[in-house]
């Protein structure tokens, strides 16, 4: 793991150094300084490249004359007058990237800029919480990897004016990462060691931070009539799990109602009888994405202590071909008592939620709720992997939503619903089917959810199967899981439910 520290703003002898530098080549109070110091030897390796300071642009500088820096790299902030907090995520984020060498130790200065209109602690916090989300790995099961294929960088100092208050605002933020790294840590593990009874363990874990935690087995599932989550569920030796998560950080609000995420947890999906194809089956032990999500923003919640009451919920399952395997064209029934013609056992996402949310709802009263999960490839063939699709009965909650979507940079685009829509999975043998025509796929699906939410009751469903997991990298995480989501659930809580 990395470690963070922080530090005043001074040059280090030794080791790495980063320097931020705003756009047009601009060097800050201390890059001045070092400059000078260096006979302008920083300045002439600027001009002698293709750096201009833009946002995220990096040049690295080997050995440095006149220092005994290992190495010296520039990050670009772009223009110092709009740098936020999110540009400052991404600039800790590329930082980390471009030490790619032998350095176990580096400094990253965040320089003062009169332009600058963030805070300087605020800045040095949000580069640090870059520099962490960005350090992510996940290689627990490799076994011969060499020296020069592992991360060197072990220690990292933040160096800024106000380090001791960016030091405290930076506290919250670790947590938050800790959240998202539980998350892509999930994400990450294979079907034979994540299952729906180990997967449960986890959220267990968070007893540790005052979380109450309950699990139910497949007996008290079917004596609440959860017919659709135990009817995909059938078909694997392992058994299904539902999890209930309460952080009640707000003991003055005890009586009002809290704000509940519900997430699907397929912890491997073969789509059952109607089975998958076997290329690229090997991902989908990431179906389980949005209760990951769940799992992460309640521990990124419980470990700040913050003042809201928030509930999560997920529904954990493992969709297997079987003897005993759901087939297409069975009814079940629903734990709200509405029937489902299961057309397509490869849509088990949507039967695992409906069972959730109703349990959600009648058990806690929440005063909206949000569900997460990999629901459907055709989200992935409409956004690609930029946006997660958002869908919702309230206009309200879908923009606030979709502002601290833009804030954390975890992008979502609302989609339209409708009757029209609703109409496609009418069945001529059940109240529903599971899945609609081939078109607008991803709206069916939501149609479906949405006739588990009891009436007046604020929902929003978040599609995260491009999201989740990626073939490349961005800024703040290599390829592979994203831990999308967390961060989302952290900021809406904090910005709208939170006590202040």
């Amino acid at each position: 793991m990395l470690k963070i520290s922080f530090a005043a703003d001074i040059i280090p002898g030794q080791h790495a150094l980063i320097l931020t530098v705003a756009a047009k080549k601009k060097l800050g109070e201390q890059g001045q300084k070092l400059d000078k110091k260096l006979g302008g030897a920083l300045s002439r390796a600027v001009e002698a490249s293709h750096f201009t300071g833009a946002k995220e642009q990096t040049l690295t500088i080997l050995a440095p004359a006149r220092t005994r820096l290992t190495r010296l790299v520039l990050v670009g902030i772009g223009d110092a007058a709009t740098a936020d907090a999110s540009l400052f995520i991404r600039v800790g984020a590329a930082s980390v990237a471009a030490l790619s060498g032998k350095d176990a130790q580096a400094v990253l200065l965040v320089d003062r800029f009169k332009e600058l209109k963030l805070a300087q602690a605020e800045a040095a916090a949000q580069v640090a919480l870059g520099a962490r989300l960005r350090s992510y790995r996940f290689d627990k099961y490799h076994t011969k990897l060499k020296p020069e294929q592992k991360p060197a960088l072990r220690s990292l100092t933040i160096a800024s004016k106000d380090a001791v208050a960016a030091k405290a605002r930076y506290a919250a933020l670790d947590k938050i990462a800790d959240g998202v790294f539980l998350a892509r840590d999930l994400v990450s593990e294979p079907g034979n060691i994540l299952y729906p009874e180990t997967m449960a363990q986890h959220a267990l874990a968070l007893t540790e931070l005052g979380v109450k935690v309950s699990i139910l087995d497949e007996k008290q599932m079917k004596k609440l009539g959860m017919g659709a989550l135990l009817g995909l569920a059938q078909g694997s030796v392992c058994p299904p799990r539902l999890v209930t998560m309460q952080w009640l950080g707000d003991a003055e609000a005890k009586d009002k109602s809290p704000v509940c995420f519900v997430g699907k947890g397929v912890t491997f999906d073969t789509g059952g009888i109607s089975l998958k194809p076997g290329a690229g089956m090997e991902d989908m032990k990431y179906d389980m994405a949005g209760a990951a999500a769940v799992i992460g923003a309640i521990k990124a919640l419980a470990g700040r202590k913050a003042k809201a009451n928030v509930i999560g919920v997920i529904g954990l399952i493992e969709n297997m071909p079987s003897g005993t395997a759901i087939k297409p064209g069975d009814v079940v029934t629903t734990a709200s008592g509405q029937t489902v013609e299961v057309i397509n056992t490869d849509a088990e996402g949507r039967m695992v939620l409906a069972d959730a949310l109703w349990y959600a709802q009648e058990t806690f009263k929440p005063s909206c709720i949000v569900d997460l999960a990999t629901l459907t490839g055709a989200i992935v063939i409409s956004l690609a992997g930029e946006y997660a699709g958002l869908f919702s009965n309230d206009d309200a909650l879908s923009e606030k939503l979709t502002q601290t979507g833009k804030i954390v940079e975890e992008k979502l685009w609302r989609f339209p619903m409708g009757d029209v829509y609703d109409k496609m999975i009418d069945s001529p043998i059940a109240d529903m089917k599971n899945v609609g025509e081939r078109g607008g796929g991803s709206i069916t699906a939501a149609q479906f959810l949405q006739r588990f939410i009891k009436k007046g009751t604020p929902w929003a469903h978040l599609d995260i199967a491009g999201t989740a997991w990626l073939g490349k990298g961005v800024s703040t995480a290599a390829k592979g899981a994203t831990g999308f989501g967390v961060r989302l659930l952290e900021r809406f809580v904090a910005d709208h439910f939170e006590a202040k």
